[in-house]
């Protein structure tokens, strides 16, 4: 049995070097691996490229690697819960690439199937059409649209085993299953590791084909961005 079990987050990270670009999971605060990123934190890297569906927030999340100015260029789909972010953007201390959401979950896809691109109709006569290939289908414009190239694709699931093979639990599948596999690494965190063998194989998401490493994760805060409740009466 091939086991890609690490003993921590310092030995899943072993290899990250300045300018390199990662792919980050997660959908708001929701399902990010948390412990990576408190490491590459604390490993200083800089000049990085960051894929990922949002930036997290100020003081969480990928909020804290643009804090330190670790990240040279994001590419994201929705960044409206960060005002550091907006402000290096707008400063120029920041090169940003929106991507529609449905186009930057195609792209992580494209690349963990080995697609080289793909024809999407999204975007197509906007600004992010600019410079593009187009083509018309049965009467209707698409968008040539590159499949991502990422050295490390770091995801978040529940429960993994020893063999990679990974579950994720309701919201916290978003886009961390398409990045699996999507990077010449994946590196998987997860709540809880269990021996290979120990998971149904009809509940697994991900297999472990797409898992170079794994590891258990610790002290998750799993934050809220925008906690609504209704009143009580």
């Amino acid at each position: 049995m091939i086991h890609k079990t690490v003993s921590g987050v310092e030995d899943a990270l072993a290899g990250v070097k300045d300018g390199m670009t990662f792919m980050l999971g997660g959908f708001g605060l929701c399902g990010i691996p948390e412990n990576i990123i408190a490491e590459l934190v604390r490993s200083e890297a800089k000049d990085l490229t960051c894929i990922s569906n949002n930036a997290g927030v100020d003081d969480f999340g990928l909020g804290l690697l643009l804090k330190k100015h670790q990240i040279k260029k994001m590419i994201s789909s929705y960044v409206g819960e960060n005002e550091e972010f907006e402000r290096q953007m707008l400063n120029g201390e920041l090169d940003v690439e929106l991507t529609p959401q449905g186009t930057l979950a195609e792209k992580c896809r494209a690349a963990q199937a080995g697609f080289p691109a793909f024809f999407t109709p999204a975007g197509y006569g906007t600004e992010v059409a600019m410079g593009k290939e187009t083509r018309e289908f049965n009467g209707k414009m698409y968008v040539l649209e590159e499949a991502f190239k990422a050295d490390y694709a770091f995801v978040k699931a529940w429960k993994g085993d020893e063999a990679g093979n990974l579950i994720f639990k309701g919201t916290a599948r978003n886009f961390n299953a398409c990045m699996c596999g999507a990077a010449k690494v994946t590196v998987a965190e997860v709540e809880e590791l269990v021996p290979a063998g120990e998971l149904d194989p009809n509940q697994v998401h991900v297999p472990g084909i797409f898992v170079q490493r794994i590891f258990q994760g610790k002290s998750y805060e799993k934050r809220i961005e925008q906690r609504t409740v209704r009143q009580r009466n």
